[in-house]
């Protein structure tokens, strides 16, 4: 079986209400999405109240590890075997779709919504690979050219994982959809993609060695 026939299962909260056609549980169609970027949103309830935080997020196999404070509110309750239910989020626009009607316009987005119980990582060797793929989810094999965390470090940085159990993607990548009776108005319509890019380094004045290559690969 490719990893293209792996599904994970659908429940409830991961099957949409509207434009179920946009939505998949395929695992290689997520993992894609996840791989692209690094900022999510976690959302979790706290003293009765909802709150979402934008953190850095990396995926190592099916597990999720999400960056925080020692003093944040999520890692406070994701501590212990009872953890912290939560709704991890990532969303990625590529283009802006204008259509002849206010109505009609959209957004082409990828986008991945997970549920589940986060919990804390505590194990030391757990630890140093989840923060070792932090900083590779941003800057692809920049864990292997910096200072590795020392004890002091890893005791002042959290991080909670979250196992890929109950997960869903969905995506738009269509065109303007513009009513029929609006197809001959004197307006425009059409695609605006978005993209995302790099500048060109600049060292710190500190910095002695050569741009190491897996920058020139990220700025390319």
């Amino acid at each position: 079986m490719s990893d293209g026939d792996v599904s994970y299962a659908r429940t409830p909260r991961t099957t949409p209400t509207r434009y179920k056609d946009r939505a998949t549980w395929e695992q290689a169609a997520i993992h894609a999405i996840l791989d692209s970027t690094y900022l999510c949103h976690l959302g979790f309830v706290a003293d009765g109240a909802p709150v979402v935080l934008p953190t850095i997020f990396a995926r190592v196999g099916d597990r999720l590890y999400i960056h925080g404070s020692t003093g944040s509110r999520p890692l406070r309750g994701a501590k212990g075997d009872q953890g912290l239910p939560v709704c991890v989020t990532v969303t990625l626009v590529d283009a802006l779709v204008l259509t002849k009607s206010a109505f009609n316009h959209s957004v082409n987005f990828r986008s991945v919504v997970a549920h589940g119980t986060a919990h804390q990582v505590t194990d030391p060797v757990e630890l140093s690979v989840a923060l070792d793929a932090l900083v590779d989810q941003a800057v692809p094999g920049r864990s292997a050219e910096v200072r590795p965390a020392n004890a002091k470090e890893l005791a002042a940085t959290a991080v909670v994982r979250l196992d890929l159990d109950e997960v869903s993607a969905k995506t738009r990548a269509d065109g303007a959809d513009d009513d029929e009776a609006d197809l001959d108005l004197p307006y425009w319509s059409g695609v605006v993609p978005v993209t995302t890019g790099y500048g060109a380094p600049v060292p710190d004045a500190s910095a002695t060695v050569p741009l190491p290559a897996h920058l020139r690969d990220l700025t390319r």
